[in-house]
This record gives C-alpha cells, sequence and structure tokens, in this order.
C-alpha cells in the first residue's frame, strides 16, 4: 500500500496544479496574437500548443470537478498584484 494522503494536502496540490496549467493556456493562448505576424505557419504552431495546453487545463479542471471543488472557485490572482 502506498502512503496515505491528507484529502487536503491533495485538493491543495490539484488546485496549484490547475492554476499553473490555467496561467499556461491563457498564455499560449496569448502567443496566437504576438505570431500573426510571423505567418501562418507560425500561427498553426501556436493554435496547437495552446490547445494542448487548454485540453491540459480542462483535464485538470475535471479532475477539480471529481473532488467537488468548481474550477471557477479557483481564481488567478492578478498578474500585476503584489502579494507581501
Amino acid at each position: 500500500m502506498g502512503v496515505p494522503v491528507n484529502p487536503t494536502l491533495a485538493h491543495a496540490r490539484l488546485i496549484a496544479t490547475f492554476k499553473r496549467a490555467q496561467a499556461d493556456a491563457a498564455h499560449k493562448s496569448g502567443l496566437i496574437k504576438a505570431v500573426a505576424q510571423k505567418g501562418p505557419k507560425a500561427v498553426q504552431v501556436a493554435t496547437e500548443i495552446a490547445a494542448k495546453a487548454t485540453k491540459r487545463r480542462d483535464s485538470y479542471a475535471k479532475k477539480l470537478d471529481a473532488l467537488g471543488v468548481s474550477p471557477k472557485e479557483v481564481v488567478l490572482p492578478s498578474m500585476g498584484a503584489v502579494q507581501n
């Protein structure tokens, strides 16, 4: 048998992973606009990368939902906010 994991710790880790995936998906989606000037091939590659990141984010959202945590309640802090 494996080591028992505290459910709240497992939730926290999954939420943290979801937040990273959420930020990554947003960043990769933003790259599509940035590479638009480089041509259709660059846009196609950026779109494929963004789709993979979105799929990964949605996978974590589904896992959170199965644990009873609504992914809509998990909000990323604004990028400009400074936390002390």
